[in-house]
């Protein structure tokens, strides 16, 4: 009974193809949490993949209904060995963004994996189900070895993430003692690169919003109204120009977050971002000035706009257009004041002679609200879980204060009171959200042997000091 026999058993798994087909399973069920139409497939990846997985490794499962009409359902597994031991809270979502069948590449199919290389494709294969499967058969492999897991074990399945996890916050705050653990560790998001293992303490919030000019009804003859009328894709593009500088830097200044610490620069100090082969040139000279690539996206706050548009742009006319539309979002780290962001802009907009420019709720398909919220780089439970990840790989952990993308961690680190530790699978080209979502199969394998170890060594003493209850 070893660790090394834990790690070269969870290896046997994966080299046999065990991984690939039980998450080929969980990928077939097409849980798109984004159309209406899913709670039935939303509710059946729970019951027929999740609940008889845990509840085969000695796990208690309750599946709380959504109070939000029409959301998906929050499974919870619980297996208690003894109050003594440290409880350790786990997430996953169950649910992915929409198939999007027709733009795959040929041959490819988002509710079947399919393996390329070191690729292996599949809708959720990045973006949750393969990385939750992970942590799943890492906790089986370490019942299997010690009999017991030396820890406290509850593993939570929402079945929202991607539709900005409505109602999840509610069956937390309904269910606090239920959901009570003394650290939370989980996996989601992209490593900083695809060979080096990653934990970030943290996520940037997220706040989408469009900006609307309406100037009139219907369209009018640009030779017979052009320089009569207001072009409002005009108006709408300088409004734009006031928010953020030609090279991407925000303007706003009550959207700026406190000064980079020396805590977070040291942390930052040696990793490098690099989203593997396929991914896009970082562009140099974009963003705040005097930053790092590696501080721009987890250290700091982006403004980008989704989509724009005035007229009709695959059809356009010889019209003076009567509206313009542009579709934002602001990425924002702990320490931005969130309840600030829309009454600056709206500030912002008037004292710049932007009054008429209206401030709207973004399409529900991308109605993503999140703060933000991280725990300390000196915690002692990241040293600790960077410690764990070391002694199996033998490389470095990066450390990372804040993911650049958005996920609800502020239900774990605020309403919960957990130091936050995730420790993702995948990588940053994985082309999660979009066709041809994919995992590497070399990372996939380092992942389980990474957190097979951690479980290990949560159940061999010596970890942080639990949480007070």
């Amino acid at each position: 009974m070893s660790r090394a026999e834990a790690i070269e058993g969870i290896e046997a798994y994966f080299d046999s193809g065990a991984y690939v087909a039980e998450l080929a399973r969980r990928v077939a069920i097409p849980s798109e949490s984004q159309k209406d139409d899913s709670q039935d497939e939303l509710r059946r990846y729970l019951t027929d993949e999740i609940q008889p997985s845990f509840e085969a490794m000695g796990h208690d499962c309750e599946i709380f209904e959504n109070p939000v009409e029409g959301k998906g359902p929050v499974l919870l597994a619980t297996r208690i060995e003894d109050e003594s031991l440290p409880t350790v809270l786990g997430y996953g979502h169950g649910d992915v963004v929409r198939g999007l069948e027709e733009q795959w590449m040929d041959g490819l199919n988002p509710w079947e994996t399919t393996q390329r290389g070191d690729k292996l494709y599949g809708r959720g294969t990045a973006d949750n189900k393969g990385q939750h499967t992970i942590n799943m058969a890492a906790i089986r492999r370490v019942l299997e070895v010690r009999g017991h897991l030396g820890f406290n074990s509850k593993f939570m399945v929402e079945m929202g993430e991607e539709n900005g996890s409505p109602g999840i916050f509610g069956v937390v705050e309904a269910n606090l003692e239920k959901f009570a653990a003394d650290v939370f560790i989980a996996s989601d998001g992209p490593r900083v690169a695809p060979d080096r293992p990653t934990i970030f303490l943290g996520a940037r919030g997220c706040r989408n919003f469009d900006l609307v000019l309406k100037c009139r009804e219907g369209g009018h003859h640009s030779g017979n109204w052009g320089g009569l009328l207001t072009n409002p894709g005009i108006v709408l593009s300088h409004a734009l120009k006031s928010i953020a500088s030609p090279s991407g830097q925000i303007l706003i200044k009550e959207w700026l977050p406190p000064p980079v610490t020396d805590a977070v620069r040291a942390a930052l100090a040696d990793v490098e971002i690099s989203g593997g082969d396929d991914a896009p040139a970082i562009d140099p000279g974009w963003g705040e000035p005097g930053l790092s690539p590696v501080e721009q996206i987890h250290a700091w706050n982006s403004f980008e706009v989704l989509a724009y548009r005035t007229g009709n742009p695959r059809r356009p006319v010889n019209a003076v257009p009567p509206e313009a539309r542009a579709h934002c979002q602001l990425r924002f780290v702990a320490g931005t004041d969130r309840d600030n962001i829309l009454p600056a802009l709206r500030k912002h907009l008037d004292d710049n002679g932007f009054q008429a420019i209206e401030i709207e709720p973004p399409p529900p398909e991308n109605a993503g609200d999140f703060n933000a919220s991280a725990t300390p780089p000196d915690d002692p439970w990241a040293a600790w879980t960077a410690d764990a990840m070391e002694r199996t790989t033998g490389k470095k952990t990066a450390v990372i204060p804040s993911l650049g993308g958005s996920i609800c961690n502020d239900l774990f680190n605020v309403t919960l009171g957990l130091p936050s530790i995730w420790v993702p699978h995948s990588y940053s080209a994985c082309s999660q959200h979009a066709p041809n979502e994919h995992i590497l199969l070399s990372e996939a394998r380092e992942a389980l042997t990474i957190m097979t170890g951690v479980y290990w060594d949560l159940g061999e003493g010596g970890t942080p000091a639990k949480k007070a209850h």
